[in-house]
């Protein structure tokens, strides 16, 4: 394949510092840097400095958490101080979180117990007007999105309550939808030959994107038209995941594309980031555009069913988007599945973690 673009304290405490990572030497494009403060309304140096304390954040939620243990209520990143925030339901490991580098906040709830929460929501048939739900550690409660109360919707809401705790919302944005759209002009792959899709990250032997773009042995052609693979592996709904075997002279490599907006970004890993942190997304109808993460582990309510784990984000994004990378500085975050609004008038996007992508098929992330 001919590549279109050039891929531009206590002893405890104590304990739990000497497990620290060394200081992380972050790396990041000029082009990133003004993408992001653009679309977050920051000054390049903010951005730099968010950058900066994301990449800190993320490599400190998964030790915080392992610190923390059973009192684990939840972590997410806050933009006001730079740092990691861990909810506790015991206080007495708070010195010890703290001395990973996490700030501390006394919770109700367990990450545990506001998860078994929200999975008995999910065992409910959600009517049309309920957009989506997740479980919050900052409320201590599972959020319900709504944009009505009617029978159905109160019927849904007293059922919800009756699992635990519970926060409704009213909204007037439109109901999420998947952002496949039909064949016409830009960056995509095409499923069958009627479908435009973008290109996730790659893997070892191919690709991943979005499970509602195609199912299993569904046929793959390039932005040239010419044989590129078939889907190996799909799932929506319930998940919105899928893998690409590519063939055909087609190789993976580990970049995003920025579409001239912004350098090709590398990708190196992907560690996950906190609720909080910046992310962007590259697609093939709307390019590149950023935000921040709302929410993780939210059920969406599509038409074509729920999609469960699915991470909320600012970012918009429109058809023919869907599959396309999310991505954290240089790391993988997931795969755009759906949303509602537009970039021009604004909205919101839910992406599918890439993390749970490569486990369900054993994958290898392409890095650079």
């Amino acid at each position: 394949m001919r590549l279109r673009r050039t891929l531009s304290m206590t002893v405890a405490a104590a304990a739990v510092l000497a497990m620290a990572p060394p200081a992380l030497a972050v790396t990041y494009s000029t082009g990133l840097v003004d993408a992001m403060a653009k679309d977050l309304d920051i000054s390049t140096g903010q951005a730099r400095t968010l950058i900066r304390q994301e990449a800190t954040a993320a490599r400190t939620a998964p030790r915080a958490e392992r610190v923390a243990g059973e009192a684990f209520g939840g972590s997410w990143f806050d933009p006001a101080s730079g740092r990691l925030v861990v909810g506790l339901t015991d206080q007495g490991r708070a010195d010890a979180v703290r001395a990973t580098g996490a700030d501390t906040v006394p919770v109700t709830l367990s990450a545990r117990q506001l998860d078994t929460v929200k999975t008995r929501i999910d065992q409910q048939r959600a009517p049309a007007a309920v957009h989506s739900w997740y479980a919050d550690p900052r409320t201590g409660s599972v959020v319900i999105t709504v944009d009505s109360h009617t029978a159905d919707v109160t019927a849904f809401l007293t059922a919800a309550r009756a699992a635990g705790p519970v926060t409704v919302r009213t909204t007037t944005a439109p109901r999420p939808r998947t952002f496949a759209a039909g064949t016409v002009g830009g960056d995509p792959y095409y499923i069958n030959g009627n479908t435009r899709c973008s290109i996730g990250f790659s893997v070892a032997g191919g690709f991943v994107s979005a499970g509602h773009c195609g199912g299993v042995g569904g046929n793959v052609v390039g932005w040239d038209g010419s044989q590129m693979g078939t889907f190996a592996g799909s799932s929506f709904p319930g998940n919105d995941y899928a893998f690409i075997r590519t063939g055909w002279g087609w190789w993976n490599v580990g970049v995003v594309l920025g579409w001239g907006q912004v350098p090709d970004q590398v990708v190196r890993g992907s560690w996950e980031a906190p609720v909080g942190s910046s992310v962007c997304r590259s697609g093939s109808t709307t390019h590149w555009h950023c935000g921040q993460i709302q929410a993780k582990n939210e059920t969406v309510n599509y038409q074509q069913g729920a999609f469960h784990g699915a991470t909320k984000t600012s970012v918009c994004a429109e058809p023919g988007d869907s599959g396309g990378s999310f991505i954290t500085g240089d790391q993988a975050q997931g795969v755009t599945s759906g949303g509602w609004g537009t970039c021009s008038g604004g909205g919101q996007t839910w992406f599918q973690p890439v993390n749970e992508i490569l486990s369900a098929y054993g994958l290898r992330l392409s890095t650079l």
